[in-house]
């Protein structure tokens, strides 16, 4: 009898295609799964693993990470169409494109005058500046919702001031069971707190040509987009992970962890995995089992895993009892991978596994963070600073924090 043996994924060019990003990926994976399954058969057979057979392994589960990085990546290709190259706008709308392309390429100001007021700072000087388009404003958004991994599970709301102040109730409005004709007396009025947003600002400053700007073709709207989308997306990821709230977003990593068994409004609570930087010995998925059902069934249905591609590769390995593998790749290209049932959000700013680490959360970020975007997206053209290069200064105004601290949980590699 003949026996076959697969080798590990062979290094292709990059694909064009989702799908065929998609069944790259795939193929990675049962390559995975076989090869891991053989290091667990020889690890019960002679105790340890082939040196050569752990490594086979480490190398796919680093090329899935990659297969799964181009396939990202095409995703967030795929969710940038071209700005005003289809549809009809109002012609209010269409006017205010051709004022704003004739300010970012020629610098005539006269056209945006005539439409809209300079845009100003808050709580400063006049620094001038003018808002982009508002189908502009609106793709960028969505190319950030795109980028940016906490922004696509959490609520974003647009606000005009400069903070915004959300009510809560400390302790609920007191209410009890009464007869039909018993007295009812007067219930205790709720006790309301507030929890302040302040919008911080972000920018950008992407420099052009002038043969870029004099090129007709060129879509100025969608350059600028496409210019700042990225940059923006990488600094709010971070900001709304582990920010410090000063001049930035607060993470949600951020604010004080403390044992799920004892906690209160205002911290996140975490389950530790019971071994320092490590997942324990003995059912290392146990541990996610109790973070799940340390939320509330209400959140708990909405709820997403969040970690980093170093952390998700230890995770790929784990099996339930029955031989199982507890994590699932994508079931279709532009969806994401899950654990448990649950949908895995890749956050590179997540930390890696160690001593003590909040590596893993796990929660309704819909509810539990909210992020919050003031209306309007300014460009400021500056073409003396940095001759022959024009440069446009973008800035955005961007907040973010935890609005329901029990909807988000934390797994911490610690020994309690």
């Amino acid at each position: 009898m003949t026996q076959t043996t697969k080798t590990a994924p062979e290094t292709k060019a990059v694909p064009e295609t989702m799908t065929a990003a998609f069944d790259d990926f795939m193929e990675a994976f049962e390559a995975f799964k076989e090869t891991n399954d053989r290091r667990l058969g020889e690890i019960e057979q002679k105790l340890t693993a082939d040196v050569v057979t752990r490594d086979k392994v480490d190398r796919i589960n680093r090329a899935m990470d990659e297969h799964k990085r181009v396939l990202d990546g095409l995703a967030l290709k795929k969710a940038r169409p071209a700005l005003g190259g289809t549809g009809e706008g109002s012609p209010e709308a269409a006017e205010h494109k051709a004022a704003f392309s004739a300010y970012m390429r020629r610098g005539d100001e006269s056209a945006l005058r005539s439409l809209e007021g300079k845009a100003m700072s808050v709580g400063s000087a006049a620094d001038g500046g003018y808002l982009v388009p508002p189908e502009t404003d609106t793709e960028i958004g969505r190319r950030l919702s795109a980028a940016s991994p906490i922004r696509a599970l959490a609520t974003v709301r647009q606000v005009s001031g400069a903070v915004l102040k959300k009510p809560f109730a400390t302790s609920g409005m007191a209410c009890g069971w009464v007869a039909e004709t018993a007295s009812r007396p007067q219930t205790n009025a709720a006790q309301l707190a507030e929890l302040s947003f302040p919008t911080m600002e972000l920018y950008a400053m992407p420099a052009a040509t002038a043969a870029l700007l004099d090129d007709a073709a060129v879509d100025v709207e969608s350059w600028i987009a496409s210019e700042v989308d990225i940059v923006f997306g990488e600094q709010e990821g971070t900001a709304f992970v582990s920010g410090d709230g000063t001049n930035k977003p607060k993470g949600f990593l951020s604010y004080t962890n403390v044992a799920d068994s004892g906690w209160s409004w205002g911290n996140i609570g975490y389950i530790a995995t019971g071994a320092a930087g490590a997942f324990k010995a003995s059912g290392p998925s146990d541990t996610l089992i109790d973070t799940i059902y340390a939320l509330k069934a209400g959140h708990r249905q909405n709820a997403s895993f969040v970690m980093n591609r170093k952390t998700q590769s230890a995770i790929r390995k784990f099996k339930d009892a029955d031989g199982n593998y507890l994590w699932r790749p994508p079931a279709t290209p532009g969806q994401a991978a899950s654990l448990m049932g649950f949908a895995i959000a890749e956050a590179e700013d997540m930390p890696d596994v160690a001593a003590d680490s909040a590596s893993i959360a796990f929660g309704d970020f819909r509810a539990g963070y909210l992020v919050v975007d003031r209306t309007g997206v300014r460009v400021l053209r500056d073409p003396y600073s940095a001759k022959p290069y024009v440069l446009f200064y973008t800035t955005k105004r961007v907040g973010g924090g935890v609005q329901n601290f029990e909807a988000i949980k934390l797994m911490k590699f610690a020994a309690s």
